[in-house]
């Protein structure tokens, strides 16, 4: 199968086309620099076409209309010259229903492309996207949240004009897995004949603004953003994360060390505890606690070494040999005092989680030695 894809370098295209090339379709890619004429070359060949070029943000006004309703005539007559009725996906705007230089430039390609199926016979596509999120879109151009996302993680000024502004939004990999649908004819379509993405999201620009600075502090305190219900988090997230300065993908932990080795928080979330890297010395013990309702998970990746365990108010020890040879979880419960030895020559290394950030006004830490 041989896909055209228009706007070939832009947002939505790269996004598309990788996706494309994942699934080992070919990718005829058309976009402003290329030859012009590729686009008859790619018109007589072609199975179906994506029409994501468009013009934004002109030099001129004028520009609009032949940069979206020109565009799209050109593509469709070009179809016509070769007599190929393929399906057409046509990228059109929210903005086509408001009287403005662009939204009118978009609803009359949108009309034309109408026409072109009608009196041709042809599956025609028309996706009026809202505002659409995700990497690789350009900062500073059309997208407030791919500029809120770049100037926040290159520590730079942002401008906030009313922060109660409902966005609607869709994200990337919704928007190209409902393009795939329609490549295999079967669109998500309204009672209007408009085709949509249904999955959308709705936020204030000062809610945005607040979660992207807490990702970035996120870097600093270590907590991870609540991710369990909410899928825009979850994708915002990952937005903010491409737009890291990419001499930035790094920073620093805290390590606490002493004469035993040294304890590293990773990272914390409000609902699933903290993840945490400790190093016992050869020779060291660690622990000789309990816990009431806190419980850990302990997974020894490097070294040799003993965890220990006695319920409280029995005498029974319960011991497990752990190596970095063989990875495995163990079970810290509560109600049974613990420990953790160094049998080994070299630094015991161990990832542990717990279910609750450590919270000093209530650790829920009970010194108790595990043999008496």
């Amino acid at each position: 199968m041989k896909v055209l894809v228009t706007g070939s370098n832009g947002f939505i295209g790269k996004n598309l086309i990788e996706r494309l090339k994942y699934d080992k379709v070919e990718v005829l890619p058309y976009d402003v620099d290329t030859p012009k004429e590729k686009l008859d070359e790619y018109c007589a060949e072609c199975d179906f076409v994506f029409n994501l070029a468009g013009i934004n943000r002109p030099e001129h006004v004028e520009d609009f209309m032949a940069g979206n309703f020109g565009f799209a005539t050109t593509l469709v007559e070009t179809l016509k010259k070769h007599g190929n009725k393929c399906a057409v996906m046509n990228s059109s705007s929210i903005q086509a229903a408001l009287e403005n230089p662009y939204g009118m430039s978009k609803k009359a390609g949108e009309d034309m492309m109408f026409n072109y199926g009608r009196e041709n016979g042809v599956e025609v596509y028309i996706y009026r996207f809202p505002n659409v999120f995700g990497k690789w879109c350009r900062p500073n151009y059309n997208s407030v949240i791919a500029t809120f996302c770049y100037n926040i993680a290159h520590d730079l000024p942002i401008q906030v004009n009313d922060r109660s502004t409902l966005l609607r939004l869709v994200y990337i990999d919704d928007v190209v897995e409902e393009l795939m649908h329609a490549l295999d004819h079967h669109p998500h379509v309204n009672n209007d004949g408009y085709c949509f993405v249904p999955t959308t999201h709705e936020a204030t620009l000062g809610d945005i603004v607040n979660m992207l600075y807490g990702f970035k502090e996120s870097r600093h305190n270590f907590m991870v953003p609540d991710m369990t219900d909410d899928q825009f988090t979850k994708k915002l997230y990952s937005t903010y994360l491409s737009y890291l300065p990419e001499d930035q993908f790094s920073y620093p932990l805290i390590t606490h060390e002493d004469e035993r080795g040294s304890f590293t928080e990773i990272l914390k979330s409000a609902d699933r505890g903290q993840v945490s890297i400790n190093i016992s010395h050869p020779g060291i013990t660690k622990g000789e606690h309990w816990h009431n309702t806190k419980n850990e998970k302990f997974v020894v990746v490097s070294g040799k070494g003993l965890i220990r365990f006695r319920k409280i108010g029995t005498e029974e020890i319960f011991d497990y040999h752990v190596s970095g040879d063989k990875l495995q979880v163990v079970d810290i419960p509560t109600g049974y005092t613990h420990c953790i030895i160094n049998e080994g020559d070299t630094d015991l290394v161990t990832l542990m989680w717990c279910n609750e950030c450590f919270n000093p006004g209530k650790p829920d830490t009970i010194y108790e030695k595990v043999e008496k």
